[in-house]
């Protein structure tokens, strides 16, 4: 007879045997080979992509792996959520569908440059090791069952050969917490054996016990094989993608969708951001330049103080600050009136003749009448690069270190940043890693609001756009405001 227990476990790998993917876990060595829409091509990519770049900005900014591992799993559950095979409600087979779709087009996005591929199988493999370490045994268990990783168990008569180095493998991980070492072979826990080449990073820590050329691998040690099978497995397949991708260059849909992805790292994948609503107050001319001084991000300080000292913005400044502001909750209106004003060396009629029809046109209304986002940190980094007596662009990027240096103090010295800050933030800068430089910026500049260093703008996340680090930082100076409030009233009806 069987328990209630046994049954449900038995109902469970059952409805797991019925999935076309039974494991959370996957190597990703069969493709998907149904059909899919450009839509579903281009969004199952990007949203794989949002948690592999934020992996990367863990890498950037030495977070421990526990940390890494609770900011990419919340990432996960936002956007690429895997449930186990015990949620029998969730429709597991469509999220890992998408998850292997995700992978596929981000290899043929990631596989054109060495770089580019080593940067992707590192953020991938940590991917897969946060998963793996959040899986259950029998979820384990069961993968690794599933496929052959070329390793060979130990049996009874070579434990008894090579008892004692066995043993003192054992001895190495007894914790007073941990129950003795073994002191018998029936006893001794299980190991497999591979060539030792399969594992250097354990042979390296001394955590394996080497003979004749293979590595006797305990079982606590075992996923070491299984990450370096997805890495190995994971290099192969790019370099075989690399060398069929050009046939993909008479494809004009694909082609201009992997280019936009593999710049994925640069700047993180952006989100599309608006003013809150329902916040109370609506963004008026004369509100900008306070606002600037409290809750601008680096690239927009920087054009506004420029246009307030030049009366004026080239093209592509006024561009990306309009934008900007539009995005922030700026009507047309009040629009056309801050540039009114902010254009004061004009006559009316040189404004409207010049400049009121772009403003206009930036609102969707001249023109094709697009209603045209606000530019997010990937667009600013890589598009329209700015010329030596331009405003726009992302200083992180676009300064010297002398300059950004200088200019980081000059704009965010009243806001807690200090000179030994800097060393942190150029470093970033000098590695290529643009928005987490900006992000540790907004941290610096709201510890006095709570903010602590690895927060970013909420849960570890980084900065992908320049409207999300401003409704973010106005959303918390809002709730301070409220808290601030409610102590208040607190405190005068406790004396009523």
């Amino acid at each position: 007879m069987f328990s209630s227990r046994q049954k449900a476990e038995v109902h469970i790998e059952k409805q797991a045997s019925w999935l076309k993917y039974p494991h959370k876990l996957n190597l990703y060595d069969q493709p998907p080979l149904e059909d899919i829409t450009v839509e579903e091509f281009e969004s199952c990519a990007i949203d794989r992509l949002r948690v592999l770049a934020e992996i990367e900005s863990s890498f950037a900014r030495n977070r421990p792996f526990d940390e890494l591992k609770t900011i990419t799993l919340a990432q996960c559950e936002k956007y690429l959520p895997m449930a186990s095979n015990t949620a029998i409600t969730v429709d597991r087979d469509a999220q890992r569908w998408k998850d292997v779709v995700g992978h596929f087009v981000l290899r043929l996005a990631f596989c054109r440059s060495e770089e580019l591929r080593r940067r992707f199988v590192k953020a991938e493999l940590t991917l897969f090791r946060v998963r793996y370490d959040n899986c259950s045994p029998s979820e384990i268990k069961d993968f690794l069952e599933s496929r052959d990783f070329g390793w060979t168990q130990v049996d009874g008569a070579e434990k008894t050969k090579y008892f004692t180095q066995l043993r003192a493998l054992s001895i190495q991980k007894a914790a007073p917490q941990q129950k003795a070492p073994p002191t018998d072979v029936e006893h001794l826990e299980e190991f497999h054996k591979v060539r030792w080449t399969r594992v250097p990073d354990l042979v390296e820590r001394r955590k394996v016990f080497l003979q004749g050329g293979w590595a006797y691998v305990p079982a606590r040690e075992q996923a070491s094989i299984v990450f370096q099978e997805f890495q190995s497995r994971l290099e192969n397949s790019l370099e075989m993608t690399a060398k069929a991708l050009p046939r993909l260059d008479e494809d004009t849909r694909l082609i201009p969708i992997l280019e936009n992805l593999s710049q994925g790292f640069l700047a993180g994948v952006p989100s599309e951001w608006s003013a809150p609503e329902g916040s109370g107050e609506e963004i008026r001319a004369d509100m900008i330049d306070e606002l600037s001084r409290k809750h601008f991000p680096m690239c927009m300080r920087n054009l506004h103080d420029n246009l307030r000292r030049d009366h004026h913005l080239k093209h592509f400044g006024r561009l990306q600050y309009g934008l900007f502001l539009k995005t922030l909750g700026l009507s047309i209106e009040e629009a056309l009136l801050f540039w009114r004003r902010s254009f004061s060396g004009y006559t009316d009629d040189q404004f409207n003749k010049n400049y009121k029809y772009n403003i206009r046109h930036s609102y969707g209304l001249e023109g094709r009448r697009a209603n045209y986002p606000g530019k997010s940190c990937q667009q600013i980094l890589t598009s329209d690069q700015p010329g030596s007596n331009d405003s726009h662009g992302c200083p992180y990027r676009h300064f010297s270190p002398d300059n950004l240096q200088t200019a980081l103090l000059s704009m965010y010295a009243s806001q807690g940043l200090t000179t030994a800050d800097l060393p942190e933030i150029i470093t970033t800068v000098k590695a290529g890693h643009y928005h987490v430089a900006c992000t540790r910026v907004f941290e610096i500049t709201h510890a006095m609001q709570g903010v602590k260093k690895g927060e970013g703008i909420g849960g570890g996340e980084s900065v992908t756009h320049p409207n999300q680090y401003t409704t973010t930082s106005r959303q918390i100076e809002r709730a301070l405001v409220e808290s601030v409030k409610m102590e208040v009233d607190g405190d005068v009806h406790m004396e009523t």
